[in-house]
């Protein structure tokens, strides 16, 4: 499904986006034993505890974004709904819908900016007040469900190591261990896509390439098998690899009924491009997180992955 919006007081050439349809990539992971080649990146751990706490069936129906809006707007009104956007890391066509349910909701106020007509000032009612008490409390206790492997020391340790990975201006604005783990794993993944921009790749095709290239020709399913991802989502990666001529399906010479597939010359090149680019984010994420920030959280992330995928915790500790 692809939807694309136009953002009020903006206009449309700056304000598009394809979007996916809900709950993707929580449904492209599966349990399962995680690849050992991407443990030691702490961009592919986050992205599995993403999944697994978007996956869990408790979560808010609209997910963490109404809330995060609603959070930042305590401190008083908002001059430019674009720059609560990007301070909070919400791409301005998601932003859209999320001031639009708040609106409708009676929670939040949008009025033209009088010092600059193409904005809207953001406001919180007494309404959108009471929502965040509630939502407030709700967060706690969904963050103690999820981070039940943790101890109530390291709670607090991940979530000072989660907001280091995001912007400055938007460190003191996100608030809880599930708000934490999502704003920054789509920053990492934003800065890991920058790196490939105009090479036809995504930062999420390195798993894929890479198991590919170590393990020579491969039946797709071993494929979803290896990367503890679901069928769909393996055939989707694939699909994307073969057209843009990095991947091949030939018929797999253990068993001429099936495809397997094998990287070509092409693929193997793109695949130093991602790797490359895989090694500069693991570069910028330590710089961030700061002198033994990056064991530490990695540590941590494969704690809280230990129960849908066995194996995690020791996996990061071994690169402790």
């Amino acid at each position: 499904m692809t939807i694309v919006r136009a953002e009020p007081g903006g206009t449309r050439g700056h304000a598009t986006e394809t979007v996916t349809g809900a709950g993707a990539e929580e449904t492209a992971e599966v349990p399962g034993a995680l690849p050992e080649a991407l443990t030691g990146f702490v961009g592919y751990l986050l992205r599995r505890v993403f999944a697994r706490f978007a996956a869990c069936s408790d979560g808010p129906e609209d997910g963490p974004r109404d809330f995060l809006v609603l959070d930042a707007l305590t401190a008083g009104d908002w001059a430019s709904q674009l720059d609560l956007a990007e301070r909070l890391g919400i791409n301005r066509t998601l932003m859209v819908g999320v001031v639009d349910r708040l609106e409708a909701r009676g929670q939040v106020l949008r009025t033209r900016n009088p010092d600059n007509r193409r904005q809207y000032i953001l406001s919180l009612t007494d309404e959108g007040r009471s929502a965040v008490e509630a939502g407030r409390h709700a967060v706690a206790e969904r963050d103690a469900r999820l981070t039940a492997a943790l101890t109530p020391e390291q709670v607090p340790r991940l979530n000072t190591l989660l907001a280091r990975l995001l912007p400055p201006g938007a460190q003191d604005l996100v608030r809880g261990t599930e708000h934490l783990v999502a704003q920054a794993h789509h920053r990492l993944r934003r800065l890991g896509d920058e790196k490939l921009a105009g090479t036809g790749l995504r930062i999420r095709h390195y798993g894929p390439l890479s198991l590919l290239a170590a393990s020579g020709p491969c039946p797709q399913q071993r494929l979803a098998q290896e990367l503890a991802i679901s069928g769909p989502a393996a055939s989707q990666l694939v699909d994307e690899l073969v057209a843009g001529g990095m991947v091949h399906r030939g018929r797999d010479p253990h068993d001429r009924r099936r495809y397997a597939l094998e990287l070509t010359e092409l693929g193997h090149t793109q695949l130093k491009r991602v790797a490359e680019a895989v090694s500069l984010l693991a570069g910028e994420v330590a710089e961030l997180l700061g002198p033994g920030g990056e064991d530490e959280l990695r540590v941590l992330l494969g704690r809280l992955l230990e129960p849908a995928h066995p194996g995690a915790a020791e996996a990061t500790a071994r690169r402790d």
